[in-house]
């Protein structure tokens, strides 16, 4: 992921064809030594390539990958429950609601 990050910053830098040069003073101004094999992967994949073709094809990839909705769809029904009244929360759950919705801190303090 570093060297894919690397290379990125290097192309939105205006270098539509970063070296293994560029990218390793990349790496080496936050203290990371290149592995030459993983960093010659990165640009021979990449090289040539329109930098927001990639993005947007990534993007497209993360868009359809789950992301843990199905924690929440479980939660809902007893949620709307309990909006609706017919099930009334326990003292353990509205003490749990309460202690979230303070956080620690307030807005004015």
């Amino acid at each position: 992921m570093r060297y894919v990050a690397s290379y990125l910053l290097a192309a939105l830098g205006r270098n539509t064809s970063p070296s293994a040069k560029d990218i390793k003073k990349i790496l080496d101004s936050v203290g990371i030594e290149a592995d030459d094999d993983r960093l010659n992967k990165v640009i021979s994949e990449k090289n040539g390539k329109n930098i927001e073709d990639v993005i947007a094809q990534g993007i497209r990839k993360l868009a359809s990958m789950p992301a843990g909705g199905a924690v929440a769809v479980s939660a809902a029904p007893r949620a709307a429950a309990r909006a609706e009244g017919s099930a009334p929360a326990t003292a353990e759950e509205q003490k749990k609601e309460e202690s979230d919705d303070d956080m620690g801190f307030g807005s004015f303090d």
